[in-house]
C-alpha cells in the first residue's frame, strides 16, 4: 500500500460556531483498505501521521511482523489540524477543542467510508481525542487502547498546561523553553537522576542534563512551529470527555497506564477503570513499570509489546 500523505477537505463548525476549511490529511499502512481488519491510531502532542516505515514514530510497536502487524491489518492515522505536518496551521488555536479534533477525525472517516474500527488506539493526547471520539459514537470500535491519558484533564495536568502556555506566549525563545519544561513532565526525577548523575562537560561548561534538555529545545525548534505546539498544548489542557457517554461505548477497553507518569498519573488512570467497572463488564487495566515517566510509553516497548499483543 502506498503510504503518501492523502487529503480530505470539507467545511468544519467548530463547538465555539468558527467555520473552517479543514484540509484533513491521514495516511495508511498495511493492508488495502477494506481488506483487513482497520487500526485507528491517534497521534500524541508533536507526533504525526506517519506511525510506520523507516522514520516512523511508532515503529518498534507498528510494521511489518509488529505487535500491529501491517501485513495483518490496515493502519490509519490522520494528522490534528493545525500540527504542521501537512503545511496546514490554525492561527486562533482557542476556537479547537479536543471534542472538536474528534468530530473531524469522525467525518474523516464518514468520508473514506469507513463506519467501523477493529482497534482504536491513542497515546497522551492522541488517547484523549480517541475517548473523545467513543464518546460521540458509542459503536464505533470493536477495541479500545488508551494509553497514558485519561478522558478528562485533570488540575495537576491543567496547571503543567498553564505553565506551557505562559511560556509559549513569550518572546525570548518560547518553543525551545517550553520543551524543556515539558521534558521534566515527560520524565521523572529518578529517570533523570540515574541517566546523568551529576555528570559535568567540561568543553561546554554545563552539566550533562542541562546540555540534553537544551537539546530537545533546540531540536524540537527546528521540526515544529509555535503556532503547533500552541493548539496541541491548547488541547491537552481541555480534554473533557463527556463521562455519561462513556459507559455506553460497546468497545472492550483496555485503559494502559504508567506507573510513575506525572501527567496523567497510573492513580487518576486506575480510579477511572474502576468507576467504568462498576457499570461496564469488559474493560480492563494494564500498568507499565518504568521509571521513566510519562515517555515510557514510547520508551517501554518490550512491555507495551507484551500487553497489545494480549489485547489484539
Amino acid at each position: 500500500m502506498k503510504t503518501e500523505l492523502q487529503h480530505i477537505n470539507f467545511l468544519y463548525k467548530t463547538d465555539s460556531q468558527r467555520e473552517y476549511h479543514i484540509p484533513l490529511s491521514y495516511q495508511l499502512f498495511g493492508k488495502e483498505l477494506f481488506s483487513a481488519p482497520i487500526i485507528l491510531v491517534n497521534h500524541a502532542l508533536t507526533g504525526n501521521s506517519n506511525v510506520a516505515g523507516e522514520k516512523g514514530w511508532w515503529k518498534q510497536l507498528i510494521g511489518e511482523n509488529q505487535v500491529i502487524d501491517t501485513n495483518k491489518y490496515t493502519v490509519l492515522c490522520f494528522n490534528i489540524p493545525g500540527n504542521g505536518y501537512d503545511d496546514f496551521f490554525i492561527d486562533e488555536y482557542s476556537d479547537f477543542t479536543p471534542s472538536d479534533i474528534a468530530n473531524i477525525f469522525l467525518k474523516g472517516l464518514e468520508s473514506l467510508h469507513i463506519k467501523n474500527l477493529y482497534a482504536l488506539i491513542g497515546g497522551s493526547l492522541g488517547g484523549g481525542i480517541a475517548w473523545e471520539m467513543l464518546s460521540k459514537k458509542p459503536d464505533l470500535a470493536e477495541i479500545f487502547i488508551p494509553i497514558a491519558c485519561d478522558s478528562k484533564t485533570h488540575d495537576w495536568l491543567h496547571a503543567q498546561c498553564l505553565v506551557q502556555k505562559f511560556l509559549l506566549n513569550g518572546n525570548d525563545e518560547p518553543l525551545q523553553k517550553a520543551r524543556i519544561h515539558a521534558m521534566l513532565c515527560y520524565r521523572t526525577p529518578q529517570s533523570l537522576n540515574d541517566r546523568f548523575q551529576n555528570k559535568y562537560n567540561q568543553d561546554k561548561q554545563q552539566f550533562e542534563s542541562e546540555d540534553w534538555l537544551n537539546y530537545h529545545g533546540k531540536s524540537l525548534a527546528e521540526r515544529f512551529s509555535l503556532k503547533s505546539y500552541q493548539l496541541m498544548n491548547h488541547l491537552l489542557m481541555n480534554i473533557n470527555t463527556n463521562e455519561n457517554m462513556l459507559e455506553k461505548v460497546q468497545a472492550r477497553m483496555h485503559m494502559i497506564s504508567v506507573d510513575t507518569d506525572l501527567f496523567f498519573p497510573a492513580s487518576e488512570i486506575r480510579n477511572g477503570f474502576e468507576k467504568l467497572k462498576e457499570n461496564k463488564g469488559d474493560v480492563f487495566y494494564h500498568e507499565i513499570k518504568s521509571v521513566h515517566g510519562h515517555d515510557a510509553f514510547l520508551m517501554e516497548y518490550s512491555q507495551l509489546n507484551n500487553i497489545i499483543n494480549n489485547i489484539l
